[in-house]
């Protein structure tokens, strides 16, 4: 029985620092939106060391968001919540976005992970504003705590938008269908 309470503690602790992560840093609006942006900074970065030929896709599109999320996922139930921006490369504009997501399927865990997205046309980014939804599909596997580990994910979107999701720490083994819905957050536009 002790060994059930240590290990309880432990994943609480664990998804305590996971779900602090995900909360924007900062007592003034512009000290969360400079949170927001080195965020932003943070992860793009580490995709074009992943993938340097993204750099250029994000160039040429008409726009690109980058969150940073949090997800649990118990039994058959997953669940998360993030923040982010989206930026329109004709207008050089940033809006920044909260998020949270709902999905169901079999697994286990919990996670810190970024996502980048790739508007392709106009209509995409616009939808993506307009309705802030996105459907997918994400079977994933992850086991990275500082800078050690590994990770393996999956995600599908349609409507001329790439997905991109980095796994920053957390435990999950899992195959969800989720639903995520973005808002404007009001503090910060």
């Amino acid at each position: 029985m002790k060994h059930h309470v240590i290990a309880i503690k432990g994943i609480c602790s664990v998804l305590l620092g996971i779900m602090l992560t995900a909360c924007i840093t900062g007592s003034t609006v512009e000290q969360k939106r400079a949170a927001v942006q080195e965020m932003r900074s943070e992860v793009l970065n580490d995709l074009y060391m992943q993938k340097p030929d993204v750099r250029d896709q994000i160039a040429t599109s008409v726009g690109y968001a980058v969150f940073s999320n949090a997800n649990v996922n118990l039994i058959l139930a997953s669940f998360g919540g993030g923040y982010g921006l989206v930026h329109n490369n004709a207008s050089g504009a940033d809006t920044y976005l909260r998020l949270g997501e709902i999905g169901v399927g079999f697994g286990a865990g919990i996670k810190d992970f970024r996502v980048v997205m790739v508007f392709h046309n106009q209509d995409a980014l616009q939808r993506f504003m307009d309705y802030g939804v996105a459907v997918g599909a994400q079977a994933d596997a992850a086991a990275v705590a500082n800078d050690q580990g590994g990770a393996v994910g999956g995600e599908l979107t349609l409507d001329n938008i790439t997905v991109y999701q980095i796994t920053e720490a957390g435990l999950a083994l899992q195959a969800t269908v989720k639903g995520t819905k973005y808002w404007r957050d009001p503090e910060l536009n």
